[in-house]
């Protein structure tokens, strides 16, 4: 009995290791690793110096400050932990970001906890947080920040700290979600509206004072200064977020839709001198955006990838079929297998130029290489043979690298499928067309294309279907239309 229990056990390990392959996560250099440690230690001795100040100090005073110090490096490295685990391609920039974060709002509790109320300390950064990172960082972020006081003199009142909470999770939730300024604009109004009606409830209306105040703003403890405080810290937040997003790097729902732009300058000349290119690539983001949304992947991110993911045929537009008008190939007129292969690899490497060159975030560069990842040019290869070359395989080959995330992989598979799904004809058979998807996504797979792209069977059976939802709506018949002399019919 127990060597069944034993062999089921593994086979069910085998099972579930089959259906979610571990995604590795990105190398970090040890200068960054070492900037990090340090800013995790400093952090920690902001946090609990204080504790050594007491005077006169002994043995039980020490290990309290050695339980804090331990506690806040602990609690840094499981920050870590958290958003490696939610984002495992986040930058070393993006996690000194957040780390920098949690030791500003550490100083700023030490030199203005009497004057600025918590709110306008934690809630922001959480705001940033979960705009470039997610929700679930920003939430472990705010835990850390709002547990751990620098000094222990300043007592919170614990409807404020309730208050504070469920402010931050709110903004820390809402924050991943958003999509565009105009919400981001008014998150910065309901949330300080909500912590006044909450602070008038809970707290009481005699904290609140309109009039004869010097320091109207600054007036930590009066309910209305503090909203307005924390107004106007999320209106400067959300002024700054554009900066944030080019040092560190990171990649918000709004800039996302702002780069999907049609008409963005990379955009519109594809459409212009690359409209077959352009066209091709609407028909990609259809098919891929459909199976993304079926697996719950990123959305905005693969609409905006597809986008780009080929802009370096911006370079020789018509040595691209989709851009030929049927005269003549310049493939034919050159000859040279070897040379046509290096015309292709030369779209993905022109991309890549055209990405620095236009200063697109990193996540959206990596469908440029990985939507090709290192599959075979057939064609040419096959050129190649035909005229004898003893030439190796190796230079009919993308030099990627193969798809790291889901979202690339999908784009991989519905470049291969788009192609042959709009050559089929317009009688054929859901079955029919099924096969076809099917056939192309195995070869992926039988290549290893798909071996880093963290792709499930599930979710690849939910792609296959995808695809063929979005070929079956395409493929619709039209009326044909009478005709007469002055064509009045539409």
């Amino acid at each position: 009995m127990q060597n069944i229990t034993t062999t089921l056990k593994k086979l069910f390990y085998l099972w579930r290791r089959s259906q979610v392959p571990v995604k590795q996560l990105i190398k970090i250099s040890r200068i960054d690793n070492l900037i990090i440690f340090l800013l995790c230690i400093l952090n920690s001795i902001i946090s609990s110096y204080k504790l050594l100040l007491i005077s006169p100090l002994n043995i039980a005073d020490i290990f309290s400050w050695l339980l804090t110090f331990t506690e806040i490096l602990i609690s840094s490295g499981v920050l870590i932990l958290v958003s490696k685990k939610e984002n495992p391609t986040i930058s070393s920039r993006q996690i000194i970001l957040i780390i920098t974060l949690l030791l500003a709002v550490q100083v700023t509790k030490l030199a203005l906890a009497a004057t600025i109320s918590p709110l306008s300390m934690i809630i922001p950064p959480a705001l940033i947080i979960s705009q470039g990172m997610g929700s679930i960082t920003a939430l472990a972020w705010v835990s850390i920040a709002s547990f751990s006081w620098p000094d222990p003199a300043v007592a919170i009142n614990n409807n404020l700290f309730i208050i504070l909470l469920v402010c931050s999770l709110a903004v820390s939730l809402l924050g991943g979600r958003i999509r565009s300024r105009a919400q981001l604009l008014q998150l910065s109004i309901f949330v300080p509206i909500g912590s006044f009606f909450s602070q008038w409830i809970l707290i009481g209306k005699d904290k609140i004072s309109l009039i004869n105040k010097q320091d109207f703003v600054l007036a930590n403890g009066d309910i209305f200064s503090d909203s307005l405080l924390l107004a106007i810290v999320m209106l400067f937040t959300i002024l700054f977020i554009p900066i944030f997003e080019s040092l560190f790097g990171l990649l918000t729902k709004a800039r996302l839709l702002e780069l999907a732009d049609k008409e963005k300058p990379l955009i519109r000349r594809l459409s212009l001198e690359a409209p077959g290119t352009f066209e091709h690539t609407l028909l990609i983001c259809g098919l891929a955006e459909e199976a993304t949304r079926m697996i719950g992947g990123d959305i905005d991110l693969i609409k905006t990838g597809a986008l780009y993911h080929d802009i370096g045929k911006l370079h020789a537009p018509n040595w691209f079929i989709e851009n030929q008008d049927g005269s003549k190939n310049p493939h034919d007129e050159l000859d040279d297998p070897i040379k046509s292969a290096e015309v292709l690899q030369a779209h993905v490497d022109e991309g890549l130029k055209f990405a620095r060159k236009n200063r697109l975030p990193k996540p959206i560069a990596n469908f440029i290489p990985e939507h090709q990842g290192t599959l075979k040019m057939g064609y040419f290869f096959q050129k190649a043979k035909e005229k004898n070359l003893d030439i190796s395989e190796y230079y009919f080959r993308y030099k990627g690298p193969i798809p790291q995330s889901k979202e690339t992989a999908i784009l991989m598979l519905a470049d291969g499928c788009e192609a042959a799904l709009r050559a089929m004809n317009i009688n054929a058979s859901d079955k029919e067309a099924l096969e076809i998807i099917s056939n192309i996504i195995y070869s992926r797979q039988k290549d290893g294309q798909l071996d880093d792209s963290n792709l499930s069977k599930g979710e690849i059976f939910l792609i296959k279907r995808a695809f063929l939802n979005v070929w079956k709506r395409i493929r619709h018949r039209r009326i044909q239309y009478p005709t007469s002399k002055n064509n009045t019919f539409s």
